[in-house]
């Protein structure tokens, strides 16, 4: 029973990665990734989760006759934010797949 010990140290290695992973994983929550459209003149900040945190408003931005634009612009603001904070997980999350061949994680 020569492999009983390999296959006890891959075990151990898998609870290890697990480990991490999930520290990576709460530790991303606590990440903040800030989106902009407008010139700056909407900022929205998400979460490594994928919360909305905070939306700030430049006033010039706010016109009542032209709402479409201000809705145009908090589109394009959060999606930034979450394509920032996407492209941060990838990165941080990729470092327990490199190598392996595992389709449909991350």
């Amino acid at each position: 029973m020569r492999g009983g010990g390999n296959m006890q140290g891959m075990m151990k290695q898998m609870q290890k990665m697990q480990k991490q992973m999930a520290e990576a994983q709460e530790e991303l929550g606590t990440k903040e990734f800030e989106g902009t459209a407008g010139g700056g003149m909407v900022k929205v900040t998400v979460s490594g989760h994928k919360q909305v945190l905070d939306i700030k408003l430049d006033p010039e931005v706010v016109d009542p006759d032209d709402v479409e634009t201000l809705q145009d612009v908090l589109v394009v603001a959060v999606n930034d934010a979450f394509k920032k904070a996407d492209d941060h997980v990838n990165a941080t999350m990729g470092q327990f797949t490199k190598g392996l061949n595992l389709p449909g994680m991350f």
